[in-house]
This record gives structure tokens, C-alpha cells and sequence, in this order.
């Protein structure tokens, strides 16, 4: 078996680590390790939102839409994609939120990999928990 190769499949994947299936939080031996590029398969129910907006973002993003409806808020920008491949790419320093207005299913990817942009999460009670 060749350890520099991971088979895998992006829904299950996904659902174990809030969504994300490569970039610098994965450990230094597994394939999907990479300081160069993250990548997430989001799977949003209606109405999830990013609780805080990213500010000082370091990073590019392209975020493509693969089933339902979801809204990407930018400065003075309000972008809707709702056709399966509709996507927004956005650059460094451009700070962003998002929602989805239907369940949906999103793919992003986001260069260089870096740390420090988990949003704060909290449980039921209003407690902060792990953001990994």
C-alpha cells in the first residue's frame, strides 16, 4: 500500500472534520496535508450561517456551488449562487460571511493553507466549543 495516496469519499470525509478534506490541520504524513491549499466539502442545512464575518482574510477562495442555494456576503457585494457550478472567487483582504438560503452542498477551495480562521462555535448553552 502506498502511503502518499488517501482514497476516500467527500461526504464522509467531510462529516468528520466540520467539513474539511485537506490542507495544514491535517497531519504531516497524510496525503492530504498541504500548506499550498485547503478543501472543503460544505454541507449546509437551511439557514446555517457563518456566525462571525472573516476579517483580514490572507487567503484566495473559490467557492462552488454543487446543490441548493447559498448566498456569499462580501463588502457592498451580496452574491447569490443557485445553479448547480454557479461559483465567486474572491482575493486577499477581501472579507467575506455567507448563509445558506437551502440545504446545500458547496465546495471551496482556499490558497495558501493557513491557520487562525475558525469562527468561534458554541453549544446549546451558549458555551464557546473547539474550533478546531
Amino acid at each position: 500500500m502506498d502511503d502518499s495516496v488517501y482514497v476516500g469519499n467527500a461526504g464522509k470525509d467531510a462529516a468528520l472534520d466540520r467539513g474539511w478534506l485537506l490542507g495544514h490541520f491535517r497531519d504531516a504524513g497524510d496525503p492530504r496535508h498541504s500548506e499550498d491549499v485547503e478543501i472543503k466539502w460544505g454541507v449546509h442545512p437551511p439557514g446555517d450561517r457563518r456566525t462571525q464575518w472573516v476579517r483580514g482574510e490572507e487567503r484566495t477562495a473559490l467557492l462552488v456551488l454543487i446543490s441548493g442555494r447559498f448566498r456569499v456576503e462580501l463588502p457592498g457585494r451580496s452574491v447569490l449562487l443557485e445553479q448547480q457550478g454557479d461559483y465567486v472567487v474572491w482575493g486577499r483582504g477581501v472579507d467575506h460571511s455567507w448563509c445558506a438560503e437551502e440545504e446545500s452542498v458547496v465546495l471551496t477551495v482556499r490558497w495558501p493553507s493557513v491557520p487562525g480562521y475558525a469562527a468561534v462555535q458554541e453549544n446549546q448553552a451558549g458555551a464557546p466549543l473547539d474550533p478546531m
